[in-house]
């Protein structure tokens, strides 16, 4: 038993030798010394290329969805490059330790397949351009300005302020309405009148509203349409083209205040719907 204790402590005692403790945080220190100033040197080569590669877009006049996009990659690239090689430099087999993770790299690679997913689908939306940065785009509802495209995921800021970060694979499997991707748009504002209104009277008031040049296209030319013949009121839809569609939005608003003005100046009803109540008549013959 005696032995078997003092075989015991020498073990222990030559592990916690300070010698050899201190030769191997040394040799830890030194190895991580080496790997932060390979990688150091990478991230320096990424500043510059990228410093480079803005000076370069600008002259070649690229788009700014396509800069973003290249920059991404070219920074990915580089210091991912970099990573291995540190860990290469100190002796770590970037190789090796990726074999050896086995089931725990397919494990880990279920739980990136998202983001995968999102980096793919951000590839496409670079090709397919469905829009660029700076356009104004629906997406699932949320409605706002294209900010920025990254390899995970859309950005739009709303036009409350909101910054949205709308995954990639979203954007691709959704219906995106985009509001800038011909020079025009069209304006549809729609108002109800009662149904005992002159529906002529009516469509000169609202095509007086939509007559500034500066604003609204002659051709094609505003129209005012029937929508629909309701039990208490018709519904009218002024249908107009704007030169300047970034401006749709705030000319909504302004065109349907016009209307309301208008409409109450010029003394057409515009109804909801109401309820008559009468009494109700019984002869005293019926009631007997």
């Amino acid at each position: 038993m005696n032995d078997f204790i003092t075989s015991l402590f020498d073990k222990l005692q030559a592990i916690f030798d300070p010698e050899t403790i201190g030769a191997w945080l040394a040799e830890g220190i030194v190895n991580l010394l080496i790997a932060i100033s390979v990688y150091a040197i990478f991230y320096l080569v990424w500043r510059i290329v990228q410093f480079a590669s803005k000076s370069i877009f600008s002259r070649s006049k690229l788009d700014q969805t396509s800069s973003i996009f290249i920059s991404s990659i070219i920074k990915y690239t580089i210091l991912i490059f970099g990573a291995v090689t540190a860990l290469d430099s100190v002796g770590i087999k970037t190789s090796a330790i990726l074999t050896s993770l086995g089931i725990v790299g397919l494990t880990i690679g279920f739980a990136a397949r998202d983001s995968l997913s999102n980096i793919i689908s951000g590839i496409i939306i670079f090709l397919d351009r469905p829009f660029v940065i700076g356009d104004l785009v629906e997406v699932d509802g949320n409605y706002g300005k294209v900010d920025r495209i990254t390899l995970r995921s859309t950005r739009i800021v709303t036009v409350d302020g909101k910054m949205l970060a709308v995954p990639n694979v979203d954007v691709i499997n959704k219906t995106v309405s985009s509001y800038t991707n011909f020079p025009h748009l069209r304006l549809d504002v729609q108002v109800t009148v009662a149904v005992t209104e002159d529906i002529d009277k009516a469509r000169s008031i609202l095509l007086s509203l939509v007559q500034d040049e500066s604003i609204y296209m002659t051709e094609p030319a505003p129209t005012v349409v029937v929508r629909a013949l309701n039990d208490y009121n018709v519904l009218l839809e002024v249908r107009a083209w704007i030169h300047n569609e970034r401006d749709h939005v705030a000319l909504r608003f302004n065109l349907r205040e016009k209307i309301f003005k208008a409409f109450n100046e010029h003394k057409v009803a515009m109804p909801f719907e109401t309820f008559a109540i009468e009494p109700l008549k019984i002869s005293m013959e019926s009631a007997n």
